[in-house]
């Protein structure tokens, strides 16, 4: 690792990069939800729950909307990804997935300057998410 960091005033390559990424990916992500919000609104794809017993459902508790629209918890819903209320969740899941996407590219890079510690740090972090996003410790949003 450098004694010497230089502040030059510009961005390193793995911050270029990393932005990069995110500009994309983050783009990438709304758009799909858009597209996929339309094509359910539209009729295009069948979904889970008919839309005309949505507004039923959501005036529900959680619970009993879980039940009575037979909804699996946590990571159960990609079983029903290709029905149109559930498809959006692709776009959620890469905007959530963005940083551990985009820290990928940082480990090898760090690693070819000789900067094992940040190479560490970045692994660390997607090990980190990846394991708080299995929902194995039971928390978080599902």
């Amino acid at each position: 690792m450098s004694d010497q960091i230089k502040v030059t005033g510009k961005a390193s390559a793995e911050q270029v990069t990393y932005a990069n990424m995110l500009f994309y990916g983050s783009w990438t992500g709304l758009g799909l939800m858009a597209l996929t919000y339309l094509l359910y609104v539209f009729g295009i794809i069948t979904p889970h729950i008919p839309l005309d017993q949505v507004p039923l459902m959501w005036s529900q508790p959680v619970g009993t909307y879980l039940e009575l629209g037979k909804v699996p918890t946590g990571w159960g819903w990609s079983v029903l990804i290709l029905k149109g209320d559930f498809l959006n969740f692709l776009g959620i899941v890469l905007l959530a997935a963005m940083t551990i996407v985009c820290y990928i590219p940082l480990i090898p890079a760090f690693i070819k300057r000789k900067e094992m510690l940040f190479a560490g740090l970045a692994l660390a972090e997607i090990l980190v998410l990846m394991f708080a996003a299995s929902g194995i410790v039971g928390g978080g949003g599902h």
